[in-house]
């Protein structure tokens, strides 16, 4: 399992010769909020495009670096195409609150757990309080319900079951368990 921010600041290289193609600075996400890539950084300020990499084009993705097979798998689009991402598209993951339909806000994202190869649908996420509730409490762990249809991934906020605040654990017992 793999946590996004992880991800953000590798180096992206090409297989074939080792050149490095980029840094990964964000993802982003369908509809579904599935991942369908990784967004580059962009050298140009006040740039209206973005270098993208679809998500099946990586080969791998480890600790220190992602591959892709070669400079080709990076595409240049309008900024608009990133509707949903972590950090800089339209609607983004990063901060949005997490509320159950009762009402009761579990926190906001601070990060979000995905199987890399599997499948790219968020299957957890790691919530904060703020600074110094993070600092005196640490922050939480929230998995994705089994059945889907239960979370609304919203543009301003994630709807997730009464129960959930209930299911709620520590992010350190959660990397263990899981």
């Amino acid at each position: 399992m793999i946590r996004l921010q992880q991800l953000i600041g590798l180096p992206v290289l090409t297989i074939n010769n080792g050149k490095k193609i980029g840094v990964v600075k964000d993802a982003w996400f369908d509809e579904h909020w599935k991942l369908k890539g990784l967004v580059l950084e962009y050298a140009k300020w006040f740039a209206v495009k973005v270098r993208t990499v679809q998500w099946s084009a990586v080969l791998t993705c480890g600790e220190d670096a992602v591959f892709i097979a070669d400079e080709s798998q990076v595409l240049t689009g309008k900024k608009q195409l990133l509707q949903r991402a972590y950090c800089m598209g339209v609607v983004q993951l990063k901060d949005m609150p997490v509320i159950t339909v009762t009402g009761s806000q579990l926190g906001r994202v601070s990060d979000v757990y995905f199987y890399p190869f599997q499948d790219t649908q968020i299957v957890g996420y790691e919530l904060t309080d703020g600074f110094v509730s993070d600092l005196i409490e640490g922050r939480k762990w929230l998995r994705t319900p089994s059945d889907l249809n239960e979370v609304l991934l919203g543009e301003d906020a994630i709807i997730v079951p009464a129960v959930s605040e209930s299911e709620l654990e520590p992010v350190a017992a959660s990397n263990v368990r899981v």
